[in-house]
């Protein structure tokens, strides 16, 4: 292993990804700044199925160019789990209400959606599943999620997607108010970046 790829085009987890495995000691890099062009149809039923086609898809160009043919390619899937909406958006977060439809009217609708629920019933988990596609052709997966419930304001900066309806009941807050740091400590990816590390380690 001399690089990661990650599959990915999405800036703001890249931030996260690099802070977490910045001292592995390798190159790490973004799908499209490896200059992979594909778009993988993720038709999985599950968190994990979905990260597995995406890493061993883009794995499988990547380790067909000589200067990745030992490179280690990540692809995670994550969403909001909404107990009370029978775990919806789940694993079609990112297509709820429309790929194209902004994560501020996303967070009213389900704002809206929860209306008058009590804290109780208002439990959620981010779930973040990541895949690591082996130069050797084999592929581990691992879950990572953080607990909370849905607020009943939209607030926070820090974050992106659903941070910002997303509270934290032992630390007051949305993890859009997190600092980054912290969020990168508790956060659903995080865990799952950690787990993926140990692994990478092993090898």
């Amino acid at each position: 292993m001399d690089k990661i790829i990650f599959a990915t085009g999405n800036e703001h987890k890249m931030i996260e990804i690099r802070a977490i495995l910045s001292d592995l000691g390798v190159e790490i890099l973004s799908q499209k700044e490896a200059g992979i062009k594909a778009d993988v149809i993720e038709d999985g039923m599950t968190f994990e199925e979905n990260a597995m086609i995406k890493a061993t898809e883009i794995a499988k160009i990547a380790h067909e160019m000589p200067e990745y043919a030992h490179a280690v390619v990540l692809a995670d899937d994550s969403g909001l789990e909404i107990d009370y909406l029978n775990k919806e958006p789940g694993i079609y977060s990112a297509r709820y209400m429309g790929e194209d439809t902004s994560y501020d009217i996303k967070n009213q609708a389900l704002l809206d959606r929860l209306d008058g629920v009590p804290d109780e019933k208002r439990t959620a988990r981010f779930v973040c599943a990541i895949a690591a596609a082996m130069p050797d052709g084999s592929c581990e997966v691992v879950r990572g999620t953080m607990e909370g419930i849905i607020g009943h304001k939209i607030a926070g900066e820090n974050g992106f997607g659903y941070d910002p309806i997303f509270f934290l009941p032992e630390y007051g807050c949305t993890s859009a108010e997190l600092s980054p740091e912290k969020k990168n400590e508790l956060s659903h990816r995080g865990e799952g970046l950690k787990k993926i590390r140990k692994i990478l380690e092993q090898r």
